[in-house]
């Protein structure tokens, strides 16, 4: 008996196809790559011989109008997310897309509404919801066996960028640099906000303080020299849920630690876990977990089917999240099953990131929409 196979096609050759999305379809017997492009020819060809791509393109168009792509991916620079997600969606296929989805609420809260209304699933590159570390704490939290949530935290530790000559890339085209550019909150609190509300619940209200620690950078597409740019590297934020629960999120480009430097702590009235996804000493990531009566955390082992199919704690974390991400986005497009980890998310986080920046500032409080055209019950009815 045959496998269904979804056809594939990706936008986008650079570093991040190369080492998460292409091996997590290559890997999955039900997914097929079918095409890929870049707008360089030599990049796109390089990796259609390295993954068995059938064919290489060098316009977006062409690989979305392809009979046989059924589902985009598009892996390409920020500003182009949007666009091409419309695109895509006009075709009528399925698309998932590296995050941000856009560089506002508004216009990402419009792109998840336009999917809904045309039929087409998505999912955003929210690379870390994929975790096996992760998705066990959801299910203790889905299960009860947290109990009651009533603190979440996430943090981002990484020292990427406290090196002054290690070239800063996300600086937005057009941003004055004569005022704090919001940056890491961006690049990597988007992840650490979605992750929080996955486990609280909706955002009700945020306060917030960002900083620049390194005033002087080399910037990428500026040379060599050092640019004095007051790029945010550096940001601290507490959060209201609606359902009750307190959240604290840091974000950093220059706190010390390795890459990708994610760390998420839930504590319940019965009890608390700790993921920690930090690749030290050849390990992904580990999970600990403490109850009232036995408050020492200690170490859990999850089992080998937590695992996507060839891989370990000890396969690296860019290919062994995006092979849990692959192969729940294409299962859930062949067997038709419930989504997760949206456009709708990804909406939702560049909600919360917004919030953060007002909250900074504005010096206060900021308050969530306690309503949306396009809601989680919406979503919740194409399951």
């Amino acid at each position: 008996m045959s496998i269904r196979r979804l056809g594939v096609g990706v936008l986008g050759a650079h570093a991040w196809a190369e080492k998460a999305h292409l091996p997590g379809y290559a890997a999955y017997e039900r997914a097929h790559l079918v095409a890929i492009c870049d707008l360089v020819p030599e990049r796109a060809q390089a990796m259609a011989e390295r993954f068995g791509i059938e064919r290489v393109y060098t316009d977006a168009q062409q690989l979305i109008a392809d009979p046989e792509v059924e589902m985009v991916d598009i892996c390409t620079p920020t500003d182009t997310h949007l666009p091409l997600s419309y695109a895509v969606i006009e075709a009528g296929k399925h698309v998932l897309c590296e995050k941000p989805l856009a560089r506002n609420a508004r216009d990402a809260f419009a792109v998840a509404q336009a999917a809904q209304e045309r039929g087409v699933r998505t999912k955003l590159g929210f690379t870390f919801r994929y975790s096996p570390a992760i998705r066990q704490v959801q299910r203790w939290i889905a299960d009860g066996t947290l109990g009651q949530i009533f603190h979440v935290h996430g943090l981002e530790q990484n020292s990427q960028f406290l090196d002054p000559y290690f070239p800063l890339r996300q600086v937005p085209e057009g941003a004055d640099w004569n005022q704090l550019i919001p940056s890491s909150i961006v690049g990597y609190g988007s992840h650490l906000l979605d992750l929080v509300r996955w486990c609280a619940g909706e955002y009700k209200s945020v306060a917030a303080t960002m900083r620049n620690f390194v005033p002087e950078r080399v910037v990428r597409g500026y040379g060599d020299s050092l640019q004095r740019i007051e790029v945010e590297d550096g940001t601290v934020a507490i959060a209201e849920f609606v359902s009750g629960a307190q959240g604290m999120l840091q974000t950093s480009y220059v706190a010390i630690g390795n890459y990708p430097g994610v760390e998420l702590r839930v504590y319940g009235s019965k009890g608390a876990a700790v993921a920690r996804l930090v690749t030290e000493f050849g390990v992904a990531e580990t999970l600990h977990f403490a109850t009232p009566d036995d408050v020492e955390f200690k170490r859990v082992e999850l089992p080998a089917s937590a695992y996507p199919p060839g891989t370990d704690l000890h396969t690296p974390w860019p290919e062994l999240y995006y092979r849990n991400l692959v192969r729940h986005f294409v299962d859930e497009i062949l067997d038709d099953t419930p989504e997760e980890c949206t456009f709708y998310d990804g909406a939702k986080s560049q909600e919360a990131v917004d919030a953060i920046v007002q909250a900074h500032f504005e010096r206060r409080w900021v308050d969530f929409p306690q309503s949306r055209p396009y809601s989680a019950e919406t979503e919740e009815s194409r399951a």
